[in-house]
């Protein structure tokens, strides 16, 4: 009697999982809409919200387990959407990424994303590195370790610097291309 009880009341575990997955996976298809048009905000490209949407929702269904129930599911899939994006933004500024020596110390050029080259982008680049290059080393590598998508721990570790200076050098640095960057500002 006593292990009918168990395996009955396991049946019903498993009956509540059940449905509490399925019920999950309504809500989630309900949510599509509404996490396509904030992956549209995201992208800014129909093709690449699609992909975002995908994985986000693959990753929803993978770490459903994490979500609490009765919570804010919507801020839940919208903070897996967006870190999904960041990580892929940053995973491409890698991709991006140049290391070259200069006097012996590892610095980042910068190298442009667009793949499509005009002559004003090319003069354009040109003129913005020249500038970037006259910057003092102890602000232009940590401006460009910044600009490749290196976190603040990341650069201050790399330079062995407290992370308050990287954040000051960084701040130094782009006020000083404000000033000496007048005509690109939008």
């Amino acid at each position: 009697m006593f292990i009918e009880e168990i395996n009955q009341k396991n049946k019903q575990n498993i009956n509540i999982y059940i449905m509490s997955a399925l019920t999950f996976n309504d809500k989630l298809l309900k949510m599509s809409d509404v996490l396509e048009y904030f992956a549209l905000s995201l992208t800014k490209n129909r093709e690449d919200a699609q992909d975002l949407l995908q994985e986000t929702m693959v990753k929803a269904i993978t770490y459903q387990d994490k979500y609490q129930p009765n919570t804010n599911m919507k801020a839940w899939l919208h903070t897996i959407m967006k870190n999904t994006f960041i990580n892929q933004y940053r995973k491409m500024k890698r991709a991006n990424t140049v290391i070259t020596t200069k006097d012996n110390v590892d610095v980042l050029d910068f190298v442009p994303a667009a793949t499509e080259y005009t002559p004003e982008s090319v003069r354009a680049t040109k003129e913005i590195n020249k500038v970037i290059d006259l910057l003092d080393d102890s602000t232009r590598i940590p401006f460009t370790m910044h600009l490749k998508g290196f976190k603040y721990k990341e650069i201050a570790e790399h330079l062995n610097i407290p992370i308050g200076t990287v954040k000051s050098r960084i701040y130094f640095a782009k006020q000083s291309l404000m000033k000496d960057l007048k005509d690109y500002r939008d």
